[in-house]
């Protein structure tokens, strides 16, 4: 099935952080979206945010994808596997990028990625931004947080509402640019007419429930307004860091859409 993938992109920097370490990008000739969330001081978590928005669309674009090998990721399909060894190839940039830069060190960012290719979406992420799948009315959450507090909910050490209320919320177990080897989880699932992939910070998520993002999409008149609405209602609710989402509509078709990054 060919697709026409319609998107919408909006960044904030929120009502309380001096500045925006959060970076977004896509191509949507070749079907690839990009969200990072970066972290580190000195604006080094907006270079590490930049670095793997740019490397990974950058392997997409410049050179005929190749899946390396790697015994972990065997079991993946190999749309994903595409995004993995992208993901890896932004960990190693910016690990390269700190080393030659050692006032960055420590710099990292999270990551979530959604490519569409021959019908299927394939899913990445590092870290505690998320990717849903909007379909036929349901919002349904794609993705794992690696963070501290949803390690100790799946162990079943705190509910969900605790966890929304905790002091470490904050600290993420898994990173790009924090360990020499960082793989990301994977997904794939075949893409519907209709669909709707939401990619978004924890900027965002801190303040804007299931239930609110749900209700939001319901009544979307465009990805533009719905995108502008997620952010509005993050600020609303507090701004206490910077906001991004990407949305992205599948329809049935071609598209020759022109690539988008920014920050």
């Amino acid at each position: 099935m060919s697709l026409t993938l319609e998107v919408a992109g909006r960044s904030d920097v929120g009502r309380v952080r001096p500045s925006n370490e959060d970076n977004f990008g896509y191509d949507q000739r070749l079907g690839i979206f990009v969200v990072c969330d970066g972290m580190g001081g000195h604006a080094a978590g907006e270079v590490a945010s930049q670095i793997a928005v740019d490397t990974i669309l950058t392997y997409f674009r410049e050179r005929a994808p190749k899946v390396e090998d790697n015994a972990l990721l065997d079991d993946a399909p190999a749309g994903a596997r595409l995004l993995a060894e992208a993901v890896k190839k932004a960990n190693d940039a910016i690990l390269d990028y700190a080393e030659a830069h050692k006032n960055m060190t420590g710099m990292g960012t999270t990551l979530v990625a959604a490519r569409f290719f021959d019908g299927v979406c394939s899913i990445a992420h590092v870290g505690d931004s998320r990717i849903y799948l909007f379909r036929e009315g349901q919002l349904l959450q794609l993705t794992e947080d690696h963070s501290l507090v949803m390690e100790q909910v799946r162990r079943g050490l705190l509910t969900l509402e605790e966890a929304k209320h905790s002091s470490v919320q904050n600290i993420i177990t898994r990173a790009l640019g924090t360990e020499e080897s960082t793989l990301p989880d994977l997904g794939e699932f075949p893409a519907q007419d209709g669909d709707v992939v939401l990619l978004t910070t924890d900027g965002v998520l801190r303040h804007v429930a299931d239930q609110e993002m749900r209700a939001i999409l319901l009544q979307l008149p465009s990805l533009e307004a719905a995108c502008q609405t997620l952010i509005d209602a993050a600020n609303e609710g507090g701004g206490e860091d910077n906001a991004t989402c990407v949305l992205v509509r599948v329809r049935k078709g071609n598209t020759v859409e022109q690539p988008k990054s920014e920050s």
